[in-house]
């Protein structure tokens, strides 16, 4: 056998080897670029939660929840309600919610949040969120009567929220809208009442908690978390329990204030919520009685 010709043919069979084992090397870098670089959007999931009011109902017609990025035009639509999903998009809005639900607020306390949906996003800010109402809102006093919120017009169009959500290839940002029932309604000279809603937002996913256990049960108090000019508030459950989501970081105080007047209103200062961390209090609180 010619030694330099089998020399010649076991040097391209090793070179035609190198260049296959060199393309597949080039093929999986591909693969594993384009699964680590994801797909260029992450996911807006909103949900509702309220703060206490002194109501044994209060209940709202809600339609649509919408979201647009900042560098869409400023669409300002007089009534959106009536559009469909592809309407909607053609003006810049993505869809989180777009139907008709009644809901009772007073039954998203205490760390209770009402799912709206959830909705795809190309990565980048966004800083508006829409909230859409109906005119079928009633409050329903404590004595049991039920009585029609009135809603100014120029709200029908909906309620702007001012947000900075980032939002992140593969990730989630947990928006949740608190409704603050106690504020939103303003009672009128003449008996009636109003809604003007009271709204505030929050990332969930970055944001803390406080909770913890309030005594005896029956002062069944209203509690609220104060930093600086923030306040957010629940009431407590049947068995004292109270939790307050959606805080910042920050240095808080808790006021109790019991609805028994049996009971003294109660202080707890500085309390530091760093990192959106959980806190919960170590010691339950036992209230005063009054003299």
């Amino acid at each position: 056998m010619n030694i330099n010709k089998t020399t010649n043919m076991l040097r391209s069979v090793i070179n035609f080897r190198n260049k296959i084992f060199g393309l597949i090397a080039l093929l999986v870098g591909f693969g594993l670029t384009a699964c680590s670089s994801g797909d260029g959007s992450g996911t807006m999931r909103v949900s509702l939660t309220d703060a206490p009011a002194d109501y044994a109902e209060v209940n709202i017609e809600i339609h649509q929840v919408l979201v647009k990025a900042n560098d869409e035009d400023d669409d300002d639509l007089d009534e959106t309600k009536d559009m469909d999903n592809d309407e909607l998009e053609d003006h810049g809005w993505k869809v989180v919610f777009n139907d008709t639900i009644t809901v009772n607020l007073l039954d998203y306390q205490n760390g209770a949040t009402l799912d709206l949906g959830e909705v795809e996003l190309k990565e980048g800010r966004y800083n508006q969120v829409r909230l859409v109402l109906g005119d079928e809102n009633t409050v329903v006093l404590n004595s049991g009567d039920t009585i029609q919120l009135n809603t100014p017009s120029g709200q029908t169009s909906g309620f702007k929220l001012l947000v900075q959500a980032d939002i992140e290839a593969d990730q989630v940002y947990d928006l949740v809208i608190d409704f603050d029932a106690s504020r939103s309604i303003v009672v009128t000279g003449n008996g009636g009442y109003n809604l003007k809603p009271v709204l505030k937002t929050a990332n969930l996913t970055t944001s803390g908690s406080i909770s913890g256990t309030i005594l005896p049960t029956d002062a069944n108090p209203y509690v609220y978390a104060i930093a600086g000019t923030d306040t957010s508030g629940t009431q407590v459950d049947e068995n004292g329990d109270f939790r307050i989501i959606g805080l910042s970081n920050g240095t808080y105080k808790i006021e109790i204030k019991p609805t028994n007047e049996a009971y003294n209103d109660s202080t707890i200062t500085d309390i530091e919520l760093e990192d959106g961390e959980d806190i919960e209090l170590e010691e339950d609180i036992t209230l005063e009685a009054s003299s």
